[in-house]
């Protein structure tokens, strides 16, 4: 494991053993090469919602039809190639990805709608932040966001626990 990646790992695996590092992993390199490749030769930026899928489900909704409805969950693991090239399709439209404890890819273009009073972000940072920030104080998960100026942070009780430019 790569060793900046295991400081995020043991953060959150120290309050929450269900987020799974595997799938974590995934998202995280998944962010990371967002980050560094972008797409079809400009910068993107997106958000993936990692585990208490239930909650993050319940307070977010669809801001179009979902590209990823009715698509059988052994064809939407992270771990899955083709998987993963369509994740970066979608990732230049609005809206997060929430994927449950166990690596599926349940939605996407998702519009966070969780509390945001009392969420601090730093400064420069935008609503995809304030969004990921929010919704890991209102859900027991954490939230992958990559940032169209190419770094990647990782949320987790309202806080940036991961930061990495490439």
């Amino acid at each position: 494991m790569n060793r900046r990646k295991d400081t995020v790992y043991k953060t959150i695996q120290i309050s929450r053993e269900s987020i799974n590092p595997p799938d974590l992993s995934e998202v995280i390199e998944l962010g990371l090469e967002l980050a560094r490749e972008g797409r079809e030769g400009r910068k993107i930026g997106s958000m993936f919602v990692i585990s208490d899928e239930k909650t993050t489900l319940a307070k977010s909704r669809c801001m179009i039809l979902d590209p990823l409805a009715g698509h059988p969950p052994s064809k939407k693991n992270i771990t899955d190639k083709n998987m993963r090239e369509t994740i970066k399709e979608l990732s230049q439209l609005d809206g997060a990805f929430i994927i449950s404890d166990d690596g599926i890819v349940l939605s996407a273009c998702r519009y966070i709608h969780a509390d945001s009073s009392g969420v601090e972000v730093p400064l420069g940072l935008g609503s995809r932040h304030i969004a990921a920030a929010a919704i890991t104080l209102a859900a027991d998960c954490a939230a992958v966001v990559v940032s169209e100026s190419s770094v990647v942070r990782v949320f987790y009780r309202g806080e940036v626990v991961f930061e990495s430019a490439v």
